[in-house]
């Protein structure tokens, strides 16, 4: 009796310890599979991360990363400050009106964002620096640098952070599907720029918003990403102040007297809200500009953003194409809508 009681005990704690590898061991592959797919691993600015393998509703708390959804064919359900992002982002692809307004970018309203449910929240480095372990609680948070601390370029960066998100939403094949349409926008005013003899000609690219009453002018240095793009198609950065740690210089109407040569030849590429073009237009500096005397000042709207995504990065050549070129980049505007949009 004593001895049928040991080996009973001893088969019954020999099934506790091996049945989670005799299971394992005896599982279908389909199980397998599905354990190995219920997240994914992503790398972003703080290391990896594992977010779920289908993503349906995401938040996204910066502008850039905003676009980035859109672009690849899915719309979030939480977005912060919609109504800064539609007045100064304009790309082929519009947010719902269903989608939710979550906040300010700075300070986003946590409750809000939990309320929609998350499965994956985007966001930048410098804006979460506070309030990153409360919204990782919430969902998985991606977070990606716009900025390189190490000075490379912001353009990759994009790329990367673009490349990241489509990823994370398992889209990659329609992610490289826009990236090959910004090549081809890229590469077709390059060659447009050639035929007219505008290649290597330098420009200066600004962003101004209004001060009280007075316009304040970004002015941007050659790390900027928005001054990567327009290298690419053939021009010339005039602008020749230290490269800034968000890639570009503020200045006021007497610091636009230090572009290169007095603005003379140089092409004054500028991104104003119409409040801001009035109050530029109507100082009485502005027509001594050698830019502006030599017809060689371009307003390109107040929506063409400098610091998104391959959507904002197509926009913004599409506007200095059609500006320099007489209107060439309405057309690939038009067919770079059509492209987007069938994705």
């Amino acid at each position: 009796m004593i001895i049928r009681y040991l080996l009973r005990t001893a088969g019954v704690l020999f099934l506790i310890i091996t049945a989670p590898v005799l299971f394992a061991e005896g599982a279908p592959e389909e199980e397998a599979g599905v354990r190995a797919e219920a997240t994914r691993t992503v790398t972003h600015a703080l290391g990896t991360i594992e977010v779920p393998a289908s993503v349906e509703r995401v938040v996204t708390l910066e502008w850039s990363y905003t676009e980035d959804v859109l672009a690849l064919g899915m719309q979030p359900v939480g977005v912060a400050d919609i109504g800064g992002y539609e007045k100064w982002v304009d790309v082929p692809a519009a947010l719902d009106g269903s989608v939710v307004d979550v906040g300010r970018r700075q300070e986003p309203n946590l409750e809000r964002i939990a309320e929609l449910r998350p499965d994956l929240i985007i966001t930048s480095a410098g804006r979460s620096a506070n309030n990153y372990d409360a919204l990782n609680a919430i969902a998985p948070a991606l977070v990606f640098n716009m900025y390189p601390e190490d000075g490379s370029s912001q353009y990759e960066a994009m790329l990367r952070a673009f490349r990241a998100v489509a990823e994370a939403l398992n889209r990659e094949e329609a992610g490289e599907a826009v990236l090959a349409e910004l090549e081809v926008t890229l590469k077709t005013a390059r060659r447009a720029l050639e035929r007219s003899g505008l290649a290597g000609d330098e420009f200066v690219l600004a962003q101004s918003y209004l001060s009280g009453d007075s316009p304040v002018f970004r002015l941007f240095t050659d790390n900027a990403m928005a001054v990567e793009i327009i290298e690419r198609i053939g021009l010339v950065n005039a602008w020749e102040d230290a490269p800034g740690d968000y890639g570009f210089s503020t200045v006021d109407f007497e610091g636009l007297k230090g572009i290169a040569g007095g603005g003379d030849g140089v092409h004054f590429l500028y991104i104003a809200q119409p409040d801001a073009r009035e109050a530029i237009t109507g100082a009485p500096v502005w027509s001594a500009l050698g830019f502006v005397r030599s017809g060689k000042a371009y307003w390109l709207g107040g929506d063409a953003w400098l610091f998104g995504g391959p959507l904002s990065a197509a926009t913004l050549v599409e506007g200095i194409s059609d500006a320099l070129e007489g209107g060439r980049g309405a057309a690939w505007a038009m067919h770079k809508r059509h492209s987007v949009v069938s994705l």
